[in-house]
């Protein structure tokens, strides 16, 4: 199978962009160099060049990127200068995503993105192909992964539909997606950008003093990463549709950029309800799911499977990907809360210890004493850390609780393990309290991001290590002897055979 043929012009302004930054520094060594007609002429003939080499670069590229589909691989033989073949096993194949921008979706062609396990980052992409070469290659990819011999493997790409609608985002629902969602990504753009300002901002700091201008500049930051946060959330997740298929969940969402993928669920690591404070006060909550792969415009290996939804409808779709009764939390011991208590009041010192020095270096009349103020919040804070804290065990699943601000049930099936880790660093021990760290298979585990069991009874935590891998092992064993079987919906229940 080949490219369609207009995927050319589309490939060739791409390169365009890419080598935009030659043009420039061509341009600016030619009007140094020359002046007058020939700089014109110079600038002229290296853009002509340019896109000469562009169009050519892709031509030759069309017409030496094939792609099949053989018994057991998907197969890519691409390159203009040096040939490359790849061989992609269809078991190793996590999510096959389609993605359309606006001009892709007025010309019918989509792009292609194979993703497999274990990977950093997007296995292959084939841009840019028709439509409907696309689902169908979206399909019999799917087909094919999920089937054991090749018997059982379609010899043609049949009619697929999506699935069982299982969730549809609503007008409603968007607006509030856009109202919780503050992406610190933006903040961090928008104090870079800022810094350009700096010798105004001094100044006005210095008119209105370090009590008014710290607060503003806060406020301020907050309100505009905010907006930006919500023009993302909304051209992301515009139109978000999940489907329920056979073993796996297909999604659609995107306003510019339109996505549609899989997520296979037998590939599935864990799955995280994610709510922070505004969601909690709105009745909100978003689900994720982590598989082993990379998810192309996600965070690593975790991808929206639900971006938004009131509480009680996120536990209706939790079962149709894992069938789990999320019990009572064991708190760590109240002795945690004290050391967070002191934790922070040590910080409001500290920072109080800087003011001072602040104001004593220079002529700044901001009054150091008010930041003690903040001993008042710190034991409300330090119990809000320990309330929202937790672990809870069942036959089948982990499940840990951690974060008051942006606080993540992460559900992991014991069959998922990789490693269980009891940890403690130097502050911990002296409170005898203990780290229980649960590793999947995901990318996020590798990032840090791995289910935790936060201070923890030191003692509590080398007994749930060694009790966690024998459980891990018995479910194994159980299901490999089939003695936990599917459900129709998707779950899993104990066999008596």
């Amino acid at each position: 199978m080949k490219l369609s043929p207009l995927s050319i012009p589309f490939r060739s302004v791409e390169t365009m962009f890419n080598l935009a930054w030659i043009a420039i520094v061509g341009a600016i060594g030619l009007a140094q160099m020359t002046d007058g007609l020939f700089t014109l002429v110079g600038i002229g003939g290296l853009a002509i060049g340019l896109v000469v080499a562009a169009i050519g670069w892709e031509v030759a590229y069309y017409q030496r990127f094939r792609f099949r589909l053989t018994e057991d691989t998907f197969d890519i033989d691409s390159g203009v200068l040096s040939r490359r073949e790849r061989e992609i096993p269809y078991d190793r194949i996590q999510n096959v995503g389609i993605s359309r921008g606006v001009f892709q979706r007025l010309f019918g062609l989509a792009a292609v993105q194979i993703e497999t396990a274990g990977g950093g980052n997007t296995e292959a992409a084939i841009k840019y192909v028709e439509l409907e070469t696309a689902r169908r290659l979206q399909n019999e990819l799917s087909d094919r992964k999920r089937s054991d011999t090749p018997q059982q493997r379609p010899d043609t790409a049949e009619d697929h539909s999506q699935g069982r609608p299982i969730y549809v985002i609503t007008g409603r629902e968007l607006a509030a997606l856009s109202v919780v969602s503050l992406d610190f990504r933006f903040v961090v753009v928008l104090i870079v950008g800022l810094s350009a300002l700096l010798p105004e901002l001094s100044a006005a700091v210095a008119d209105l003093g370090l009590a008014v201008a710290i607060p503003l500049s806060v406020i301020g930051l907050y309100l505009l990463g905010t907006v930006l946060s919500a023009i993302y959330a909304v051209t992301n997740y515009y139109g978000f549709s999940l489907f329920r298929g056979q073993d796996e969940l297909r999604f659609e969402r995107g306003l510019l950029q339109r996505y549609s993928g899989t997520i296979p669920l037998a590939k599935v690591q864990s799955v995280t309800i994610s709510r922070n404070v505004l969601e909690r006060m709105l009745g909100y909550a978003s689900l994720l799911v982590e598989t082993a792969g990379f998810s192309p415009g996600e965070q690593g290996s975790q991808r929206s499977a639900v971006p938004i939804a009131r509480e009680e409808h996120i536990q209706s779709l939790l079962a149709e990907i894992e069938p789990v009764t999320i019990g009572e939390f064991e708190r760590p011991p109240k002795r945690a809360r004290r050391r967070y208590l002191f934790r922070y009041s040590g910080v409001v010192l500290l920072a109080t210890a800087v003011a001072y020095g602040v104001n004593e270096a220079t002529a700044a009349t901001f009054s150091w004493a008010v930041v003690l103020l903040g001993l008042a919040v710190t034991p409300v804070a330090a119990h809000l850390k320990w309330r929202h804290r937790g672990y809870c065990l069942t036959d089948e699943y982990i499940i840990t609780r951690n974060g008051f601000w942006n606080q993540k049930t992460r559900i992991i099936p014991y069959h998922r393990l990789q490693t269980v880790i009891e940890s403690q660093t130097v502050f911990q021990r002296r409170w005898n309290l203990a780290t229980l760290t649960i590793d999947t298979a995901g990318t996020q585990s590798l990032l840090g991001d791995s289910s935790k069991a936060v201070d923890i009874d030191a003692t509590k935590a080398v007994s749930l290590r060694e009790r966690i891998p024998e459980t891990f092992f018995a479910t194994l064993v159980a299901r490999r002897e089939g003695r936990v079987a599917p459900t129709e919906d998707g779950g899993t229940t104990q066999t008596n055979e």
